[in-house]
């Protein structure tokens, strides 16, 4: 089985976003699926609590007092906390295969990423390439400045930008029905799921 986990110790960069649409995409093509939610808020877990019966099943991940074990499903997302360090962060990557940080373009973002890229980069389990690590531009415009700050200083780190995801209500009208790009129209998300290609290849590679 494959567990990816989404963090970043800043809230409000999109990790709940980037874990329900995960969850989704693999759900879509048929793969057993498990949503894990550490944050106290369990955004992803509402989430999960109305997506309706009739898409394609994620299983909700029972987490026990903090401390998870993998699921029996073939994939897992793990959704983690603003300001996730010490044990919490032992405990996410002591389960990964895959991590994922998203990162918006402002000055506090890459200040901040920059810091938690270097805490990452130390893990043994990482350094020995047992877990991949990627980062995630979200609310991105090619269009903007600090988006081309951001492409510089993703330029300089050891980690590879898998894509960059714009800033759309798709995910949040998308998200008020439990629902994921893969659950509507391809018309409808056409755009955004061009954006997903390169994250969606790097997922089941």
């Amino acid at each position: 089985m494959t567990i990816i986990v989404v963090a970043n110790p800043k809230g409000g960069v999109g990790k709940s976003t980037l874990s329900t649409q995960i969850a989704g995409y693999l759900a879509s093509t048929g793969e057993s699926v498990a949503l894990g939610d550490l944050d106290p808020q369990q955004s992803t877990a509402a989430w999960l609590s109305i997506r309706p019966e009739a898409l394609p099943a994620i299983e909700k991940w029972s987490l026990n007092g903090g401390e998870p074990s993998r699921p029996g499903t073939r994939y897992g997302v793990l959704d983690t906390p603003a300001g996730l360090r010490d044990d919490g962060l032992r405990t996410a990557l002591s389960l990964a295969d895959k991590v994922i940080v998203p990162v918006q373009p402002s000055i506090f973002d890459i200040y901040a990423i920059k810091a938690f890229l270097d805490i990452l980069l130390e893990k043994k389990r990482i350094k020995r390439g047992k877990i991949e690590l990627a980062l995630v531009g979200m609310r991105a415009d090619q269009r903007m400045r600090s988006t081309g700050e951001l492409q510089r200083f993703i330029g300089d780190q050891d980690v590879p930008v898998i894509t960059y995801l714009r800033d759309t209500q798709n995910y949040v009208q998308l998200a008020a029905h439990g629902h994921s790009l893969w659950d509507v129209a391809p018309s409808r998300v056409e755009r955004d799921l061009e954006q997903w290609a390169p994250l969606t290849g790097w997922l089941q590679r």
